[in-house]
């Protein structure tokens, strides 16, 4: 009997810094981090490529990317929704 385990994919939500390349964009993702000896909080970034199959998200959006299979060399994230500015 082969029990089929269910991973849950990680999403994350940034902001669109680049909407040059073909079906990609580029998503800034910013945490909050506490220094273990300092013990004051941090900003730290990183930017993730996601798939954006219509185009429709562009530079300044805040977006959710939700993680799937490799599409490519970097990607591994996909777009899911646009989240609104308040």
């Amino acid at each position: 009997m082969n029990a089929i385990k269910s991973k849950k994919s990680k999403i994350l939500s940034g902001i669109v810094i680049s909407d040059k390349m073909a079906k990609t964009v580029v998503v800034r993702v910013d945490d909050y981090k506490k220094h273990p000896r300092y013990q004051r909080y941090y900003r730290s970034s990183k930017k993730y490529k996601a798939h954006d199959e219509n185009g429709e998200f562009h530079i300044g959006d805040k977006v959710s990317i939700k993680e799937v299979r490799p599409i490519s060399k970097d990607k591994h994230f996909a777009v899911v929704s646009k989240e609104n500015k308040k």
